[in-house]
């Protein structure tokens, strides 16, 4: 269930941006198996904040709850999605291939293209954000340094 956050939130915007500044969330669902402890053995993995969609907040929600649940999730983007918060626009991109969330290795490569290859773009517009569409929710194939696509 999604709630009208933007009446009661008019600084979640500028809350948001400033907190996660040059940080990546990722959104999820839950994650399957192992897949949090093979993200802790890769560099920098812990350092990744971690947001599960399925807490709904109660009362005053905080910024970060407000833009998952009143930008993020309305995508409709298969779960778990990487939020990249850079300058300010938050850029989100999947990390699903054939219906399964990819391991955890593969988000360097994602994050290294983000800012050419991403789902969709937020961008700061009044108290809210807009929202651009980029990428097809099917492509999410990842370019390696090497040459070669995952």
């Amino acid at each position: 269930m999604l709630w009208p956050f933007r009446k009661r939130r008019p600084d979640a915007q500028q809350r948001f941006l400033e907190r996660f500044a040059g940080r990546v969330l990722i959104v999820h669902e839950g994650l399957p198996g192992d897949w949090l402890e093979e993200l802790f053995k890769i560099p920098g993995g812990a350092g990744y904040f971690r947001v599960d969609a399925r807490r709904h907040p109660e009362g005053r929600p905080t910024p970060v709850e407000w833009l998952v649940h009143e930008y993020v999730l309305p995508l409709e983007l298969p779960l778990p999605v990487l939020l990249s918060v850079s300058g300010e626009v938050v850029r989100v991109r999947h990390l699903t291939d054939r219906g399964q969330p990819r391991h955890p290795s593969d988000i360097a490569w994602m994050l290294d293209e983000i800012d050419t290859r991403h789902h969709a773009v937020l961008k700061p517009q009044g108290e809210g954000f807009s929202v651009e569409r980029v990428l097809a929710v099917e492509d999410n194939a990842v370019e390696t340094p090497y040459g070669f696509s995952l």
